[in-house]
């Protein structure tokens, strides 16, 4: 790798190397990769005296000049540091007034040496920052001070008595001006019932007799003796304090200003930290110069090696024993060791070793951005610039690193052990011990085979059915009564909107409770049907009513949700439209289909994509209805009733049979399938492809 000629400052501007020993030699370098033949040949022999004799070089011995000078120097401006400042200036101008006598030793010492190394000419230019920015400040804060005794003076030649007396004035003052402001602001209430004014002009005046009222007794305090020298020293002494605060930010952000456009100088070819520190997090950025950035890197090595390791290879654990123990499966382990510690300590063994692979890259990134940079001649950032940085560019990724770790462990680490627990054989003979037994049970699940897989594609079936029929119900109820409730005909909208939203504020399993009860072999609505019929009809034991009442009690509680969602879209469509297709000669079907229902459609189809999503995982309907039933062994088996959804098949399998293993794996099936149609809907809807969701 050749060294650059021309360096690159972090704005982005070229400059002229000032190492003249490091010039010519990239000039040897541009000149070799052209040459050919003899000339190259002449050029190598160049380029090998040039680096033999670099100690013999005029710039180099005027270089390593400068450098012990400057060491002599660094000396004595630490022992000016350790001379006292001003007593009679606080702590932080005491910091900048030591800066000050730094900056005029810096001044004159690295002003003759600015045009022989970018570093002297930063700390010459950053001399001249200080002198320019830190005399004001001081001088200024001196009047000020100035001014803050003479005002504390005239403060206790005030008259005690004087002061007192003033304050029982104010107060009678302060009783009286109120009551006046009382009086006008019921003259105000007085005239807005009799009907002179508007009740939004009676809001206004009265406002602003308020805010009269209370400037008023302001103004009348400020000319008591005290308040008005009370107020200003508190002014005073503000402004200093943050004065000296917002004076030091300026000189760190001009000082930072400089070194974003004056370029740093290295021999350095490649960056050889970046790949010996790798391993290391910190230790790069330590050797780099930025010891904050290395504090907070050197955490993330604490991490790697004290505890994501040690717990990837069994230290910490509670049985297992970390990736191994993913692998073994507490197999020949204790009794009392169970198969699913071992497998979710493993799955978090492997979630904290990720974490660490992510901080060792970005350590390496890091380390390597700085050498890669530094080579080209852009300057290392102080902790001032990188804090800048990470406020500015960094804020989204720290605000959302908390909520990240929480989803590796609290949503990543039960999906993983769902996928992993289908790939075993998980059941009630296999409770504490179980093994990996690969595809077994999406063999299962694809054939329908098994005490556990026959029922599946039944279910899987009405399951599509119910979705869909449940879903498109509601949808067309709630349209359908939004559409009446927000016509302008409809008297006491009011009220019918309140009864449309009832299924909705009542909890919904009261309502299937409910329903429940009335449909039992006893309950009212069945002996009704049975009487109308003029036979016995037993609804929760014939399958074709069980799923047909189901579909209709889903369709009227998830009516008021595309109700709510419908009425707010209707609201917002401007009635011109309207009136413009009116007046084309509309028919009110056309006006409903051309503009009401595409609107509608726009706003709320990705709503209305989850609500398919929801049904089709909707358990609490199913289970508190009948418990899936009615029941056929003969068709389902014993593990699922007629009208079991997915979900609470899922359910029966895990919960109450202990099918742990065949319901992850159908678990993941439906989940994979659902996120597809999903999407399918989510893509194909306007509002997604518009990016408006």
């Amino acid at each position: 790798m050749t060294i650059p000629r021309l360096l690159i400052d972090r704005i982005g501007n070229t400059h002229e190397r000032k190492n003249v020993y490091l010039r010519e030699l990239a000039e040897l370098e541009e000149r070799l990769a052209q040459a050919e033949g003899e000339e190259k040949n002449r050029l190598l022999e160049a380029k090998k005296k040039h680096i033999a004799e670099k100690d013999k070089h005029p710039y180099h011995i005027a270089l390593q000049a400068y450098k012990q000078e400057e060491k002599a120097h660094a000396a004595r401006i630490k022992e000016l540091e350790k001379m006292p400042a001003s007593a009679d200036l606080p702590a932080p101008l005491q910091r900048m007034e030591k800066m000050e006598h730094s900056a005029q030793q810096d001044k004159v010492f690295y002003g003759p040496y600015a045009d022989l190394d970018y570093d002297a000419e930063l700390a010459y230019r950053s001399a001249l920052v200080i002198l320019d920015r830190v005399p004001p400040v001081l001088e200024k804060y001196r009047q000020e001070e100035q001014l803050i005794r003479q005002l504390e003076a005239h403060k206790e030649e005030i008259d005690p008595q004087e002061a007192k007396a003033f304050l029982q004035d104010h107060s009678v003052y302060a009783v009286d001006r109120k009551k006046i402001g009382k009086a006008r602001i019921r003259d105000i209430r007085n005239k807005y019932r009799e009907g002179h004014i508007s009740q939004k002009a009676a809001k206004q005046e009265t406002a602003q007799e308020r805010i009269a009222m209370r400037d008023d007794i302001k103004a009348h305090r400020m000319t008591g003796p005290y308040a008005a020298v009370h107020d200003e020293l508190e002014a005073l002494r503000f402004r200093q304090k943050k004065q000296a605060k917002d004076s030091a930010q300026v000189i760190r952000s001009d000082i930072a200003d400089l070194r974003r456009s004056i370029p740093e100088e290295t021999e350095k070819r490649k960056p050889l930290i970046a790949y010996l520190t790798a391993p290391f997090p910190g230790l790069g950025q330590l050797l780099n110069g930025q010891s904050v950035k290395a504090a907070l890197f050197f955490i993330g090595l604490l991490f790697i090696y004290g505890i994501a390791i040690p717990y990837a290879l069994g230290y910490g654990n509670y049985q297992g024993e970390g990736i191994a123990g993913l692998l073994s499966l507490a197999e020949g382990g204790l009794r009392v060791h169970r198969s699913l510690f071992f497998m979710i300590e493993g799955i978090i063994a492997i979630c904290l070793l990720l974490i660490a692979v992510v901080i060792l890259i970005l350590n390496f990134r890091d380390v390597y951005g700085v050498e890669k940079n530094a080579i080209r001649g852009i300057r290392r950032q102080n902790w001032f610039e990188t804090w800048r940085s990470i406020r500015l560019e960094g804020f989204p990724y720290l605000v959302n690193l908390p909520a990240l770790i929480l989803i590796i462990f609290i949503v990543l680490v039960p999906i993983f052990t769902m996928i992993l627990l289908s790939f075993t054989n998980m059941d009630p003979q296999h409770q504490s011990k179980f093994q990996w037994i690969g595809l077994r049970n999406y063999q299962i699940i694809a054939t329908g085979t098994g005490i556990a897989g026959q029922a599946f594609w039944r279910i899987l079936l009405w399951t599509i059915i119910w979705t869909i029929l449940a879903t498109s119900l509601a949808i067309f109820i709630g349209f359908a009564l939004a559409l009446l409730a927000n016509n302008e005909r409809v008297k006491g909208k009011t009220f019918f909107r309140i009864v449309y939203i009832l299924p909705w504020a009542v909890p919904a399993f009261i309502t299937i409770m409910f329903f429940s009860i009335m449909f039992s072999p006893q309950g009212m609505l069945t002996e009704i049907l049975s009487q109308v019929a003029g036979r016995t009809i037993q609804i929760k034991t014939d399958t074709f009513m069980t799923r047909a009442v189901l579909i209709l009690l889903q369709g009227w509680l998830g009516s008021s949700y595309i109700f709510l969602l419908s009425t707010g879209v209707l609201q917002g469509i401007p009635g011109d439209l309207y009136e413009a297709a009116e007046i084309d000669g509309a028919t009110p079907w056309q006006q409903t289909s051309r503009i009401t229902i595409p609107l509608v459609l726009f706003q709320t189809a990705p709503l209305l994509v989850g609500q398919f999503t929801f049904n089709f995982n909707n358990f609490s309907i199913i289970y508190l209805f009948n418990q899936g039933g009615p029941f056929n062994p003969i068709v389902y088996g014993n593990l699922a009733g007629s009208s079991d959804l997915l979900i609470s098949y899922i359910y029966k399998l895990t919960i109450e049979n202990q099918q742990q293993a065949i319901g992850a794996a159908i678990t993941l099936v439906v989940s994979l399938g659902l996120m597809f149609f999903a999407f399918l809907g989510f893509r194909n809807s306007k509002a997604f492809k518009e990016e408006r969701l």
